[in-house]
């Protein structure tokens, strides 16, 4: 049994880890990968469950080891991607998630060309402006160089299969849960996971 594998990225700000919170909740056959990085963890952040918070010289070693399926560095900080988890978790029939970002997607696409790519954008640029104010996490300095990094993030919209414009919230969610379900019922997905019953009512 296999499961697929998305990728959600979105500028930050846009609303992508709260999405990704709504569809954990909605369906259980879904896992999101949980990234190693080399930031510090913000407050509120638990290891192993938002991410694994590692030291730059383990994350170097991990990198020489082969562990990475994809990794980057974004904002100075280093990024990346268990390879064995994601395996581990797709065999097991899970969906995987990865909030990753274009850098990352290229990565990943070459090993996974069935891999589904979701991006999410704001409603407007203003409108990310203010959702990044509020979450009062970065300074004005930082937020300017995340507005201009949103420039460069959706110049690869055209790599990725889905597009959610994230204007509500309770749309946008009910969107992302859809277009997990539609590609588990794909006659190939289905085959996958449900081979014995279909190879018996279409057997002559």
């Amino acid at each position: 049994m296999s499961g697929n594998l998305f990728i959600v990225w979105a500028p930050s700000g846009a609303g992508k880890s709260s999405l990704i919170a709504a569809l954990l909740e909605k369906d259980s056959s879904v896992r999101q990968s949980v990234s190693f990085t080399t930031r510090a963890p913000r407050e509120g952040e638990i290891e192993g469950k938002h991410y694994h918070f590692v030291s730059r010289d383990v994350f170097q070693k991990m990198i020489i080891a082969g562990d990475f399926l994809e990794h980057a560095e974004v904002y100075g900080n280093f990024y990346g991607t268990s390879k064995k988890w994601i395996d581990h978790a797709m065999h097991n029939g899970f969906d995987v998630v990865m909030a990753i970002d274009w850098q990352g997607a290229q990565q990943v696409h070459k090993i996974f060309p069935e891999i589904i790519g979701i991006f999410i954008l704001p409603p407007s640029l203003e409108v990310l402006r203010q959702r990044l104010t509020a979450r009062g996490q970065d300074s004005a300095e930082v937020i300017e160089r995340r507005l201009a990094s949103a420039h460069e993030d959706m110049s690869h919209l055209g790599e990725f299969d889905y597009v959610i414009i994230n204007n509500e919230f309770v749309d946008a969610a009910s969107d992302l849960l859809a277009i997990f379900r539609s590609q588990r019922l794909k006659r190939k997905a289905q085959f996958k996971r449900n081979n014995d019953i279909i190879s018996k009512l279409i057997k002559r």
